[in-house]
């Protein structure tokens, strides 16, 4: 990732286009997919401004072309996508580390094992990584496979220049069709372990959020490791919360009504914004959801060791992004890093704190939420069984994943006063 720059949309299409073809057949067969249904997923890239699944490019600054609602119009879809994965049979028997995995999960894993050809992901370079096939584009694959249509996404996306400490990140601004002139705001940290993936990769997740609860997402494309080690993509994410709340107006956001939302390390950066916002007086988020988020640095946890193989977030690759992301072993101790360390977690927003049964930072994720809780912070909590670390933005093959969302989309509105 280099400083102080932003992809334009034509040089990021080139860019794809030439990893894609690196990648192999397999990979590249899996990414044609995606311009052949509409689907709520995402690409696999760290820092792609672009919108696949369109017919039209994401605009990152003035005089470029935004996607709009209408844009997208799908394949019709007489038959719930759901439905027919679920009818489906997995090839295999659930594996040692996810004996309760359910069918639908194992069919996403599996289909990832299949397009995943290489090493695993901590014996890869990052920038192998970021190139590696992801659980999103294993859904794709699999719905592409099974002739699996999706409706028709809900949302107008735009591109924002967002100013940070040396430089400059990017944004993607999901706006609901119907929305006035002054709407809840939301703004949305992607997975990916400080290192890898981007708002291409959780586009899924920040579209939900934006169709369900009627607000405006910002997706936050911040620096990464090993580019930018620890704390940038902290204090990125703090930066960008600034700059919407400052201009919240200019985006069709209520100043009074923004909520903070995060997976994995996303998780982490959403839960510390929430405690940043409140140690430096600036406005708080009014709400904190927090999916699966990185916790602790312990990872000699019950979880760790109950799922130390799983996939697609095992052990190994966990301590491969805090390798690549933390400056030495001493960061890992931070509270920005161990939030189940921050001695003061009184007077932080509501949070909904929803963790996965197969994954190696539930224990961590299910401690946080019990801290805070015994904080005085109003906590919903839920581990899904059955599914594994990424499944939150698989709506479309997991019952799960809806049932999570429509969790988090209630806890939203209730912090939004709806």
């Amino acid at each position: 990732m280099k400083k102080n720059y932003i992809k334009t949309e034509q040089e990021e299409s080139s860019w794809q286009h030439a990893t894609q073809i690196t990648s192999g057949i397999r990979f590249l067969r899996v990414l044609l997919a995606s311009c052949l249904i509409t689907i709520t997923t995402g690409c696999a890239d760290t820092t792609s401004d672009s919108d696949t699944e369109t017919a039209t490019t994401e605009r990152v600054s003035t005089g470029e072309t935004a996607t709009t609602a209408a844009d997208d119009t799908a394949k019709t879809t007489g038959t719930d996508a759901m439905a027919i994965i679920g009818r489906i049979e997995p090839t295999g028997s659930a594996p040692a580390w996810g004996k309760n995995i359910t069918d639908p999960m194992l069919l996403v894993i599996e289909k990832l094992t299949e397009l995943q050809t290489g090493p695993p992901l901590h014996q890869l370079s990052p920038m192998q990584a970021r190139k590696a096939p992801t659980p999103a584009d294993a859904v794709k694959a699999l719905l592409q496979e099974h002739n699996a249509p999706m409706p028709p996404a809900r949302v107008d996306t735009t591109g924002k220049k967002v100013p940070v400490e040396k430089g400059s990140i990017h944004a993607r601004i999901y706006t609901p069709a119907n929305a006035t002139a002054s709407n809840p705001g939301i703004v949305y940290y992607h997975g990916g372990g400080w290192v890898i993936a981007g708002i291409d990769t959780y586009d899924a997740s920040a579209r939900a959020l934006a169709e369900q609860t009627g607000a405006v997402v910002v997706a936050v494309a911040y620096r990464q490791a090993p580019e930018h080690k620890f704390p940038t993509a902290h204090n990125d994410a703090f930066a960008a919360y600034k700059w919407v709340v400052d201009n919240a107006a200019s985006l069709k956001i209520n100043p009074d009504k923004i909520a903070v939302a995060g997976e994995s390390a996303g998780g982490n950066l959403a839960a510390n914004v929430s405690i940043m916002a409140r140690d430096n007086n600036v406005k708080m988020p009014v709400h904190q959801l927090l999916v699966y988020p990185i916790a602790g640095y312990d990872m000699n946890t019950a979880s760790y060791q109950e799922h130390a193989q799983a996939k697609p977030l095992s052990k190994a690759g966990m301590a491969w992004f805090f390798d690549k992301y933390l400056r030495n072993t001493k960061d890992g101790m931070d509270q920005r890093i161990a939030l189940v360390n921050v001695p003061n977690l009184r007077n932080l927003p509501p949070a909904t704190v929803i963790n996965a049964e197969i994954d190696p930072l539930r224990t961590g994720g299910v401690l946080y939420a019990d801290k805070l809780k015994e904080a005085g912070v109003a906590v919903k909590a839920q581990v899904y069984d059955g599914v594994t670390h990424e499944f939150f933005g698989m709506a479309a093959v997991l019952p799960q994943a809806k049932e999570a969302q429509a969790l988090a989309t209630a806890e939203l509105n209730k912090a939004f006063g709806k």
